[in-house]
């Protein structure tokens, strides 16, 4: 995981000076600094209108007594897009505006749910659990020995 997140902060910020310079010397360093700026300012508009809509659709779960875990993980998302498009550069506004975009961020987070899900029904041993070993807590209930004896 270390090595990723190293390779990560070196190779981002490398195609992001790139990009830039190449953009620049086609359009104009003021062009380019205005497509940065114009795309920082339609991002942050999109996060807020987006931002917006997953918070309702999350106080409504809560509402209807339902754990709001996709909308939390959707926000999550957004708030990484949100960051993204506030950093000056092309290579992370695609980025950001890829999570922006409700299918594709839907999508990454299905992906995610599901791996928690599959990681959650294996414990620390790597035991993973079937169906018969579950017990319904709501329903057990225990006797002991010196309990039936008081009776």
């Amino acid at each position: 995981m270390f090595p990723l997140i190293v390779t990560v902060f070196l190779l981002v910020p490398i195609i992001e000076i790139y990009l830039l310079i190449q953009v620049g010397q086609v359009i104009g360093a003021g062009w380019t600094i205005f497509f940065v700026v114009l795309t920082a300012v339609i991002g942050v508009w999109l996060l807020r209108i987006q931002g917006l809509s997953t918070l309702m659709r999350a106080q409504r779960k809560l509402q209807e007594n339902e754990l709001p875990a996709r909308e939390i993980l959707e926000g999550m998302g957004l708030v990484i897009a949100g960051a993204l498009l506030l950093t000056p550069g092309f290579f992370t506004d695609a980025v950001g505006f890829f999570l922006l975009f409700p299918p594709t961020r839907i999508w990454l987070v299905s992906r995610i749910a599901s791996r928690m899900v599959v990681s959650s029904t294996v414990n620390m041993h790597g035991y993973q659990a079937r169906d018969e070993d579950v017990i319904d807590g709501v329903k057990f209930h225990r006797e002991d020995e010196s309990s039936q004896k008081l009776r």
